[in-house]
């Protein structure tokens, strides 16, 4: 019989804790953790990605499709200076992440060992609300059930240092002593509700405005109800960070859709037109797009008291759980009956949705991405899951794609980090297999992470019950959103040396894989390609050659004070860039600006 050891209690510990897969990639520096992992896989799936990072983007999915805690581990030097890219979208989206991560025997720590890292100091920043190195057997109970509390608490990473001696010691049996802290695998979410007297401050700034808008955001993943009641009552019209878009249903009239850079020209006229504001669960830090200071009052409800007041100078704050303390507020409102607000809002609307669809139409070479999405919109399953990488595609994702009702999406919102679209995806696929799974992702990030966490998903894929797994590359040779914010920002012409790509075949790849590869050059194709990809019996990479011309314009005003830099940049690109001058010009008239 094999003596017990603390790696054996670090997965009991995780079980108890109600992990049930764990994403990483094997090293010496855990493998006595491995071990343990091998002889409780009928307890625990170890799930292995093609790259640490790509790891800790799985662990990072897991906790957004979820809700729950997820779980990476990796050995000590370059595999855990590999998983902070991930460990840091953990922290800046809010999610909670443990990282179990190896280290070199404490007998060699401080002598420049090999692989030597001071893994304390590399992790304090990122995970900051719990990171602790293992030094003693009868530390790590207490250790593991700390790192998960302070995750589930703090909405980000925790990080586990278990030094590679330390795991293969005999695992202890604790005992009420002095030096000895007996802890409690347990953590239950609290109801946070407001004062009274907030709450009836709230109710009365906002019963007195006129024209209402909600911006709300990821903390009202589980208020939809409660937001939408809320509205009607204030006739108020929604917009919704990039993180808030799946909580809302954006087929309803005063729903403007996704606001910033990326957002809907309704969103702009919501946020330029609005004198009341209520912020429900948002961060959202494009603050150039909310009302003028001045323009508008506002009511901010946050769980986390350091978001209130962070973006936007608020007059009353609600300290609290979305939905309670929206449950709490409704009564409070004075209902009104639809007027010249509603009817404006669903006019911004209505004349979005025909510019979007104008500009999903409007002819490019070969193919117009935004074309790509507005095809998938009408097909995408009612309980498909969905991740989108960085990239342009965030853009026709924000604009084009109208999710479903519990349809959930996930990205990369605020770190922004290239290369989540599959990671996130295979995370999701895990959670439920009988889903159909889509990704859309660019040709920069499917080349940075994408075609080798392609080679887990040919190997994964024979074990789900829904075998499709259908990934979007939108391939237009050009890292595009560099190429347009070179012009936006800078009135720089695109750099080729930097914002060129390789041409990959990735249609082709699939098919060497074993998937299925379509490849798209004509729009007309597109609808018979989503349906082909939405009916196979196996994982399918479309490919579509899209045209790199198509400007990243954001809504009005922004996007109109932007246009003279744009023409500058692209002038200094010369013939090259006639095709972007061209194409920005039409989608300036499609909005009624006049090109400089």
């Amino acid at each position: 019989m094999v003596e017990r050891t603390v790696a054996d209690l670090i997965v009991d510990r995780l079980q108890t804790w109600g992990v049930r897969r764990i994403f990483g990639y094997s090293g010496d520096g855990i493998n006595a953790f491995m071990g343990a992992l091998r002889r409780a896989q009928d307890r625990v799936e170890f799930v292995q990605a093609r790259h640490e990072e790509n790891a800790a983007f799985m662990a990072v999915g897991h906790a957004k499709y979820s809700g729950d805690v997820g779980v990476v581990t990796s050995t000590q030097g370059p595999g855990a200076v590999h998983l902070l890219n991930g460990l840091y979208d953990a922290k800046l989206d809010g999610v909670p992440v443990v990282a179990i991560i190896g280290q070199q025997s404490t007998s060699v720590l401080g002598s420049a060992y090999m692989q030597e890292i001071d893994l304390p100091a590399l992790v304090k920043d990122v995970a900051p609300a719990f990171a602790q190195q293992v030094a003693a057997a009868e530390q790590l109970p207490m250790v593991l059930d700390r790192a998960f509390r302070a995750a589930l608490t703090e909405r980000g990473p925790a990080v586990v240092i278990v030094p590679h001696d330390v795991q293969k010691q005999p695992a202890p049996d604790l005992g009420q002593e002095h030096g000895i802290v007996v802890t409690a695998p347990t953590w239950a979410r609290p109801r946070i509700l407001p004062a009274e007297d907030d709450l009836a401050a709230a109710a009365e700034l906002l019963n007195a405005g006129s024209r209402v808008a909600l911006l709300v955001g990821q903390g009202s993943r589980h208020a939809r109800d409660e937001v939408l009641a809320v509205a009607r009552a204030l006739g108020a019209g929604i917009t919704t960070s990039l993180l808030g878009k799946p909580y809302v249903d954006e087929t309803l009239p005063f729903v403007v859709g996704t606001m910033g850079h990326l957002g809907t020209t309704a969103s702009a006229f919501l946020m330029s037109t609005c004198d009341t504001l209520l912020i429900v669960g948002s961060n959202d830090p494009w603050t150039e797009f909310y009302p003028p200071p001045g323009q508008a009052r506002a009511v901010q409800i946050d769980i986390d008291g350091r978001n209130v007041g962070n973006r936007y100078p608020i007059e009353v704050s609600l300290v609290g759980d979305a939905a309670g303390t929206l449950a709490e507020l409704l009564p409070r409102l004075r209902p009104r009956q639809p007027d010249t607000w509603s009817r404006d809002v669903a006019g911004a609307v209505d004349g979005w949705r025909r510019l979007s669809r104008e500009r999903a139409h409007t002819p490019a070479d070969p193919v117009n991405p935004e074309r790509v999405v507005f095809e998938l919109d009408s097909r995408l399953p009612a309980d498909a899951q969905v991740a989108i990488d960085v990239g342009s595609c965030v853009y026709w994702y924000a604009r084009q794609l109208r999710l479903p009702v519990g349809v959930p999406a996930h990205l990369s919102g605020t770190l922004a980090s290239m290369g989540c679209s599959i990671p996130y995806g295979i995370a999701a696929k895990l959670l439920h297999p009988d889903r159909p799974l889509v990704a859309l992702t660019g040709d920069g990030a499917m080349q940075m992470a994408g075609l080798s966490e392609l080679v887990t998903v040919s190997r994964m894929w024979p074990r789900w019950s829904d075998p499709r797994f259908v990934v979007c590359v939108l391939h237009n040779g050009d890292l595009a959103e560099v190429s347009w914010e070179q012009r936006e920002m800078e009135g720089e012409p695109l750099f080729p040396d930097s914002q060129d790509l390789p041409d990959v075949p990735y249609a082709r790849y699939a098919e060497l894989l074993g998937l299925r590869g379509i490849r798209v050059d004509d729009p007309e194709r597109l609808g018979a390609a989503w349906d082909e990809a939405l009916a196979a019996d196996r994982p399918t990479v479309i490919e579509v050659i899209t045209d790199r011309a198509v400007p990243l314009l954001a809504p009005f005003p922004a996007g109109a004070a932007t246009l003279e830099k744009m023409h500058q940049g692209i002038a200094a690109e010369g013939d090259a860039g006639r095709p972007a001058a061209a194409l920005l010009n039409v989608y300036a008239a499609q909005e009624g600006w006049r090109a400089p």
